[in-house]
Parts: C-alpha cells; sequence; structure tokens
C-alpha cells in the first residue's frame, strides 16, 4: 500500500509539472507583445512659418516680347531661327518693300536738287544784296536816283525771300526722306533687346498680317530675355495677407528634385483671381537670389515657391508626422510604455513644429502612429527610421 501511494504521488507529482507547463506556455504565447515605433527625439533647431502655392507656378523670363512688323506684307528675308540668341538691335525678319525703297531714293535725288537750288537762289541773293549796297552809295553821291536804289533793294529782298524759299525745300526734302524711312522701317522686325528666340510664326514667302485691335494673333516673333529669371506662382488670398516684399523663400523645381534656389518676393499683385469659385489667389512673383544658378533654367518650368514668413531659431521641436489632433503626442518612456502627453506648440510646417510646452529635448515621440496597436498605456520598442525621413535629420 505505501508503493502505490509512492507511484500514485509521483504521477500526481508528473501531471501537475505539465499541466503548470501548459499554462506557463499558454500565457506567454497569449501575452501583449510590444509594439514596434518609429520614434523621433525632440531636438532643438530652425522652425518656419511658411507659406506656399496652392497651384504649380511657373519660370518666367523679366522680358519676354511676342512682336511683329507694323506693316503687312510678304516675308521677304527671315534672317533667325528658333534657339538662336540675338542682341539688342539685331535684324530678325524684313517684308518686301521695294516701293519704299524707291520712293526714299527719289526723296534724296529730291534734296540733291533741292540743294542746288538753295546754292542758286543764296548766291544770287548775296549778288542783290551787294548791288543794292552800291546803289546806295552811289545814290549818297547823287551818282544815281533814288529809283535806282529802291528797285536794287527789293531786288536784293526777293532774291534773299527766293533763298529762304529754296532753303525751306532743302528741309522739305529732308523731311520726305524721313518720312520714306519710317514708311521702310515698318518693313523690318529688330529685336528689342537682347535674347533668344522662342518660337517664330511664318515662313519666307508667307504674307505676314499684324493684331487688328482687340483681336490677338500669332507673333511673328517670341523673344525671351533670359538673363533675368523668376518664378510666378499662385497663393491662397488669405495666405497672401501675410506676405511682404522682400520676404525669404525657396524655389523648388519639378525637374530638379531634391534640390532647392533660395531667393525673395519681389512683387505681390495688386488684384485677387478667381479663375475658380472657390479658389481665389494672389499671384506672387519670387526672384532668384544668385541670377547664376538660374542660367540653366528654361522658361515655363513648373515650379513652387515657400515663403519664410517667421522664423523661430534654437527652439525644441519635433515632426509635425507626430502630431495627433488636439496638438497631442504619444511618447515612448524609459519603461517601454506609449504615454500620451498634450503639448503647447508654437510655428509649424509640414516638417516641423515648435514645442513650448509638454516636451523636453530629447523625449521620443512616436512618428509611427498608422500602425496597429500604437495607443496610449501600450508597449512598444523603438525601430530605427528609415534614411532620408524627416526623422532621420
Amino acid at each position: 500500500m505505501p508503493l502505490i501511494s509512492g507511484r500514485l504521488l509521483r504521477r500526481l507529482l508528473i501531471a501537475a509539472i505539465v499541466i503548470a507547463a501548459a499554462i506557463a506556455a499558454f500565457l506567454y504565447a497569449t501575452q501583449t507583445k510590444p509594439v514596434a515605433v518609429v520614434v523621433v527625439a525632440a531636438s532643438s533647431g530652425r522652425v518656419e512659418l511658411t507659406v506656399a502655392n496652392t497651384r504649380a507656378g511657373s519660370v518666367a523670363a523679366c522680358r519676354r516680347a511676342k512682336i511683329a512688323p507694323p506693316a503687312a506684307g510678304r516675308i521677304e528675308k527671315l534672317l533667325v531661327k528658333e534657339g538662336q540668341r540675338v542682341k539688342a538691335g539685331d535684324l530678325l525678319l524684313e517684308l518686301w518693300n521695294d516701293d519704299f525703297t524707291a520712293r526714299e531714293r527719289v526723296s534724296r535725288e529730291q534734296l540733291g536738287t533741292a540743294r542746288a537750288r538753295v546754292t542758286e537762289a543764296c548766291q544770287l541773293a548775296d549778288a542783290a544784296r551787294g548791288e543794292a549796297d552800291r546803289a546806295r552809295q552811289l545814290h549818297a553821291r547823287n551818282f544815281v536816283s533814288a529809283e535806282r536804289v529802291a528797285r536794287a533793294e527789293a531786288e536784293a529782298r526777293s532774291r534773299g525771300a527766293s533763298c529762304a524759299a529754296a532753303r525751306t525745300g532743302v528741309a522739305e526734302a529732308q523731311a520726305r526722306i524721313a518720312a520714306s524711312r519710317a514708311d521702310t522701317e515698318r518693313t523690318v522686325l529688330r529685336a528689342p533687346f537682347a535674347g533668344i528666340v522662342a518660337e517664330i510664326n511664318g515662313e519666307q514667302g508667307e504674307y505676314l498680317t499684324p493684331s487688328p485691335p482687340g483681336i490677338p494673333t500669332l507673333p511673328a516673333v517670341d523673344l525671351i530675355d533670359d538673363s533675368c529669371l523668376y518664378v510666378t506662382a499662385p497663393i491662397d488670398e488669405v495666405d497672401a495677407a501675410q506676405l511682404a516684399v522682400g520676404m525669404k523663400g525657396r524655389i523648388t523645381l519639378d525637374a530638379y528634385r531634391g534640390k532647392h534656389f533660395t531667393g525673395q518676393v519681389r512683387r505681390i499683385a495688386p488684384y485677387v483671381l478667381a479663375l475658380e469659385k472657390q479658389a481665389r489667389t494672389v499671384e506672387v512673383e519670387v526672384e532668384f537670389d544668385n541670377p547664376g544658378e538660374a542660367k540653366h533654367l528654361l522658361v515655363g518650368y513648373s515650379a513652387d515657391i515657400e515663403v519664410v514668413v517667421l522664423a523661430h531659431e534654437q527652439t525644441i521641436r519635433i515632426p509635425t508626422s507626430a502630431l495627433m489632433p488636439n496638438n497631442r503626442v504619444l511618447v515612448l518612456t524609459a519603461a517601454g510604455l506609449l504615454e500620451e502627453r498634450k503639448l503647447e506648440i508654437g510655428l509649424s510646417n509640414w516638417e516641423y513644429t515648435e514645442v513650448k510646452a509638454g516636451l523636453s529635448q530629447g523625449d521620443k515621440v512616436v512618428t509611427s502612429l498608422d500602425r496597429e496597436g500604437v495607443k496610449a498605456k501600450a508597449k512598444a520598442t523603438a525601430e530605427a527610421p528609415a534614411a532620408g525621413t524627416a526623422a532621420a535629420k
């Protein structure tokens, strides 16, 4: 009987151990595992309040002229090509103008004739004045009559008037030459400034007609001065009220991702555009701080601007992605628990938010808020942030 009791005792002991092991395994399998979260330490740095455009802007030239000759006519000479650089005053194209040049030649010949008449008339006037002087001297000695003196003086005045009339003829001929030259200039197109020919509408031999008043037509030549570039972009009317000329900003372009150019506001339009009923905007222009950096850019590039309205230096900041509604964040404590905190914030942008109260420098805030199980009082472990994110900066 004692032997049976020992065996039974051993069996009971083994059964108890098995049951305890099963219970321990069950508890281990069902206990909550720590959630892996991405955290960023609150640090000291610069935080900016910025204003950005609502729709894509574009790179524009300080000077751009869509030009055509004042007169209509057939294109006789087309002296440039698209993409060609020209200097101020260079001849771009010329219409057929043989009739105007012929009139100018006639006017020049008439000028020569008028000058010859001046020479003839004025020499006769000088001779008549001399004859009148001699007649007066002879009359003083009683050699000629007073009637002879009167006739000589009348002749001198007549010849003088003829000389003056001949000089007027020269001025008239010169005016005709100027008018003929102006007519000729109406048939030529010259570059008003140095730049690059962006577009040409017309070919040699085609008939070119300038735009009638109020009816826009394609320009003969589109000329761009790409030595001076800026970016124009629409800003929401509410945000535009915070801007002022001279504010610093950044320019980014789709063609140069990952790179930004510094600039400053050069103009804020004095009116609001209402292209869409619910999107009233103000056009804002930002010029490049370093024009040399923009020389390789093309007019028309898609661009965005971000204007710095206010900035605080060396303030505690966290990634804006860590903020939850009502300015709350989750902090990973030293005990491995997620703790919810309410913050008092200051300046904020899409990248960083200033923290005035609620966090200390070095506190670890959670940025992976969209993961399952990330909530207050949950167990968590820190996961290294991905390279290149705001958390890694």
